[in-house]
């Protein structure tokens, strides 16, 4: 096998000249064209760069297990790792430039949860907002499927959510307009909404999905969201083999709890994909599950889809390590290293298929170790 899977991952990097989860895909310059990562900046010839910010909680946990998989399945690449913490103060501006200078090498990064405290500081903007607008990471995407041989209450779930995530409710926009009146800024631009729509139906269309959902509050704010739901009709117009439909925010979360299975692509404000996402991870087993990824224009982030720092488990040796391996695994295939994508993403599915190690959130009893040990083992098989 050792012989096989070197030829494979030679041929792995022979089709890497042309990266990105987009390649082949030609419509619009509102898609963006997706990272080339810079081998030769590697530390090894033959080897990709990739950043690495393990971030708060169990981050740190989740990425020792990643190092461990790659390294027992020969990964070609390289982490440049830095840590960024405002719960464990060692965020700062210098350090956020330093990441940023990373990922304008290695185009790819892997994160953890950066947490953001909910005390006031006198700035507005964590740092974990922060690099996401340095980097324009516009678009979050979470591919929400079930795993096989792990039952749910919906079995068979193949749903995406899309989300813009520079602007809406979290543009960092807060002020005292007078003695205990607190005024929050939403901000819904054209521009924007145009981009994220159309990122929303380039990729239904390279994915062969059917159907692009909207959803919105247009019925209240009826400048803001309605702004957003007319880029989308508009957008849509461009796409005529891709159904097009909308949905009330409120009445969306109500039908994906109880028929989840009508939607296909889900497009959305900042807020409410940050809900949506986590609603729709838990329909499928949960935050330890479902990985998700982020977009510029030059950039890609491979993350977990529902967004949780999990510290109450730090340093137990609990934590699932399932949603980190597979958007590692993800990153892997947009690094055109399909080899050992699958080989890993394989793995970690034969694992829970099989039911023997799970870990507390799943309902078992197995350590973090004890799994990633597991994907260890079923590599070889």
């Amino acid at each position: 096998m050792a012989a096989l899977g070197a030829g494979r991952a030679a041929a792995g990097l022979l089709r890497a000249q042309s990266l990105g989860g987009w390649r082949g895909l030609r419509t619009t310059a509102a898609l963006p064209q997706m990272p080339q990562a810079k081998s030769q900046n590697a530390k090894a010839e033959g080897t990709f760069q990739v950043t690495m910010l393990p971030g708060d909680g169990v981050g740190p946990e989740l990425m020792h297990a990643v190092k461990e998989v790659f390294k027992a399945a020969n990964v070609p690449v390289v982490f440049d790792e830095h840590h960024l913490s405002e719960v464990q103060n060692t965020a700062s501006e210098e350090k956020l430039d330093r990441v940023v200078d990373s990922m304008k090498e290695s185009k790819v990064a892997l994160i953890g949860k950066i947490h953001t405290p909910m005390e006031y500081k006198g700035d507005l903007a964590s740092y974990d907002m922060r690099l996401r607008r340095k980097l324009d990471l516009f678009a979050n995407v979470v591919h929400v499927k079930s795993l096989p041989g792990y039952q749910t209450r919906h079995n068979n779930l193949d749903l995406v959510i899309i989300r813009e995530q520079t602007e809406g409710e979290y543009s960092s926009l807060e002020h005292e307009s007078a003695k205990g009146v607190i005024e929050c800024l939403k901000i819904i631009t054209r521009a924007k909404s145009q981009r994220i729509a159309k990122f929303a139906f380039d990729y239904a269309t390279k994915k062969g999905r059917a159907k692009v959902t909207a959803v919105h509050k247009a019925n209240i704010m009826k400048l803001g969201d309605g702004l957003f739901l007319q880029c989308c009709k508009e957008v849509a117009e461009l796409y005529p083999k891709i159904k097009f439909d909308t949905m009330i925010i409120d009445n969306c979360c109500m039908q994906l709890v109880q028929n989840p299975y009508q939607f296909d692509v889900l497009v959305m404000p900042n807020l409410y994909g940050n809900i949506v996402d986590n609603l729709a991870a838990g329909l499928v087993g949960g935050a330890g599950v479902v990985p998700g990824e982020s977009y510029s224009a030059e950039y890609a982030v491979f993350e977990l889809g529902a967004r949780h720092p999990f510290a109450q488990a730090v340093g137990r040796n609990i934590a699932n390590p399932t949603a980190m391996l597979l958007s590692a695994s993800n990153m892997l295939r947009h690094l055109n290293l399909e080899y050992h994508s699958n080989l890993i993403s394989d793995a970690v599915k034969k694992v829970i298929k099989g039911g023997k190690v799970r870990t507390a959130d799943m309902g078992g009893y197995s350590t973090s170790m004890d799994f990633t040990q597991a994907v260890i083992a079923a590599l070889e098989e």
